[in-house]
């Protein structure tokens, strides 16, 4: 199993590397770490300040008329809980890694909807700075 595994990843390394794509490779590698998609939430780093990316969410919120229906903060976390147009809960919890980088996520629903989810999180971005 192990050797099998060992061939698959060094015949796509060499095929990679026989078209010239491995800049191109190291790139999308490079910007998987963009947004992440786990566990039914959609996740991006910013290098905004906490309070400035609470404010910047809200207004990405309110550009999309999603109402923030309960904020609960602390010192390190914030979640808004918003409701998409047809019921489905949102959540976005901002999350203070340091001075000066939040880290957000963003649901849609009990079970994720990434399409909505990146879509908010596209306004999201517009807003946060």
């Amino acid at each position: 199993m192990f050797k099998t595994f060992v061939y698959a990843i060094t015949a796509i390394a060499l095929l990679i590397n026989a078209s010239g794509c491995v800049f191109l490779l190291v790139g999308a590698v490079g910007a998987i770490g963009t947004a992440t998609w786990l566990e039914g939430k959609l996740s991006q780093d910013f290098n905004v300040p906490f309070d400035r990316m609470i404010t910047g969410v809200k207004k990405a919120l309110a550009s999309l008329k999603l109402e923030v229906a309960k904020e609960t903060r602390k010192e390190t976390v914030c979640q808004l809980i918003s409701n998409y147009y047809d019921g489905r809960m949102i959540w976005v919890d901002i999350h203070r890694i340091s001075d000066n980088l939040s880290q957000v996520e963003v649901r849609v629903g009990a079970m994720g909807d990434q399409y909505e989810a990146r879509k908010i999180m596209g306004k999201i971005r517009h807003y946060a700075h």
